[in-house]
């Protein structure tokens, strides 16, 4: 996210949060060599959804809400929406406590994967960045979203 032009949305800071936690939710190797390995610095799958819904409240509103402040316009909110959807679905039927296998083995868990990535790819090109570039850490987006 570091090229990212981070100031052009006027809600840049819950917008990275989002981006962060999609790109995550939408990554299948990442999810596999990071949250399946326990490697540090990224946070599990109930951080990532932490992250999606904590400032935005995804999980009551509809990103819609949000047009012209985190997201672009309405597709980009619509294919948010059905990424939140997907994941919280399976968060709610799994515990937000459980251990990562119980999330990326959960039967629905490739089309929550799909979702996001559909809304993943939307924003990263939406902000000029490649969308396959490999998700930054917790500590790089608290850098990057720090209060100046």
């Amino acid at each position: 996210m570091g090229g990212m032009p981070l100031n052009d949305m006027p809600w840049w800071r819950w917008r990275s949060n989002v981006r962060s936690a999609l790109h995550m939710l939408s990554d299948p190797v990442f999810q596999e060599e990071v949250w399946g390995a326990g490697a540090e610095g990224y946070g599990d799958v109930t951080d990532a959804v932490y992250r999606l819904v904590e400032d935005t409240w995804l999980d009551s509103w509809s990103a819609d809400k949000y047009v012209g402040t985190i997201f672009r316009d309405a597709q980009e909110a619509a294919l948010v929406d059905l990424a939140v959807l997907r994941v919280l679905r399976i968060l709610h039927q799994v515990g937000p406590d459980a251990h990562v296998s119980a999330y990326l083995g959960h039967q629905d868990w490739p089309e929550a994967v799909r979702a996001a990535r559909e809304a993943h790819v939307r924003m990263s090109t939406a902000d000029g960045e490649d969308p396959d570039d490999r998700p930054t850490s917790v500590d790089v987006l608290k850098t990057l979203t720090r209060v100046v």
